[in-house]
């Protein structure tokens, strides 16, 4: 009986060293089969693994370095007074431009222009926050409530075709809407009354800034709303529904929590993106009413820039600007987590 227990013991003995033989990870750390003690992958493994996916994504990547990363280096000329005529190459331009320290930067705080842009600028990203950011929500809820396929297809159809149109047809269209000769204005000299000429008007021409935005991308911008309403389990309705929820209740208890994710990330972006009020749109329609009215930070750096040649001017701009849009991208990011959302990441 001795003899036949001890062969068996040293098979289990040997069995068990072999499933319990471990492999050496990356720095040193061994675990099963390549894994690190906590259950992930080595970095090996990982790679190895995705090395499809992660060349399907180089080009990318190439492109985003070449037009987003490296042009970050092109920076230097605010603190430069950069001459484009020194050579055909721009940098050779910039290493032999001379060197100027702060003196752009404090240019541009002296600059009442600058500082008439900046308030122009955050006019325009409060009405666009207050009156175009709840729109696409709106109308998310809108059509996901209505029930019949094919009037919810047409009526996405109709509210995604104004993106489609440049920005030249959307304000010819506005033009022949709410000019002097427009059709209001014929409507109202035809009855007694005073044309008006809102395309002209600088008190006005906030408001027709945020309607021009509205009416070309707010059906654009319920694409996302659509998907995330398209993700709640229908469980949830059905639930909230036996519990004697009507449509309202489903609406605030169920609809929008689901939304509450991608509206606070949204918001984190649009934030970001606060001293950016639409380039093309402002400056097709700057002339009409003035710079005093119509003068924002992208103008106002294209027009020192591009128009007046005052490179290094202009670069220290949009330095500014970019410095203060990544301060706010980071504290609205900040607040989003304080109230118990991802944000753009995760602490």
């Amino acid at each position: 009986m001795s003899h036949s227990t001890v062969p068996r013991s040293r098979a289990e003995a040997k069995r068990k060293t072999a499933r319990g033989r471990t492999t050496p990870a990356p720095g040193g750390v061994t675990g099963p089969e390549g894994k690190r003690p906590s259950g992930r992958l080595s970095l090996k493994v990982r790679f190895r693994r995705d090395r499809l996916l992660l060349l399907m994504t180089l080009p990318a990547v190439v492109l985003v370095l070449l037009f987003n990363y490296i042009p970050i280096l092109g920076n230097v000329v605010a603190f430069q007074d950069y001459d484009p005529y020194i050579s055909d190459n721009g940098v050779v331009s910039m290493l032999n431009s001379p060197f100027v320290g702060m003196e752009n930067f404090q240019r541009i705080f002296d600059d009442s222009a600058f500082w008439n842009a900046v308030q122009n600028t955050l006019i325009l990203f409060f009405l666009q926050l207050v009156l175009f950011f709840p729109i696409p929500i709106l109308l998310a809820l809108l059509i996901n409530s209505v029930v019949r396929p094919r009037i919810r297809a047409f009526s996405q159809a109709i509210l995604y075709l104004p993106h489609f149109f440049s920005w030249v047809l959307v304000i010819a269209v506005f033009q022949q809407l709410f000019g002097g000769a427009g059709i209001f204005s014929q409507l109202l000299r035809q009855h007694g009354y005073d044309g008006l000429d809102f395309m002209t008007d600088p008190n006005t021409f906030p408001l027709l800034i945020t309607a021009q935005s509205v009416w070309k991308d707010a059906g654009w911008g319920i694409i996302v709303f659509l998907a995330a309403l398209a993700s709640v389990p229908p469980d949830l309705y059905e639930a909230a529904a036996m519990d004697g929820a009507g449509r309202w209740r489903r609406m605030w208890h169920v609809t929008l929590p689901a939304l509450r994710p991608v509206i606070a990330l949204l918001l984190v972006l649009r934030v970001g993106d606060a001293l950016t009020v639409g380039f093309e749109q402002i400056l097709l329609q700057r002339d009409m009413v003035g710079p005093g009215a119509a003068e924002v930070l992208d103008t106002f750096v294209w027009w020192n820039g591009v128009r007046n040649q005052d490179f290094g001017y202009a670069a220290a701009a949009g330095l500014v600007k970019g410095v203060v849009s990544l301060g706010l991208v980071l504290a609205a990011n900040k607040v989003a987590h304080l109230m118990g959302e991802q944000g753009v990441y995760k602490k």
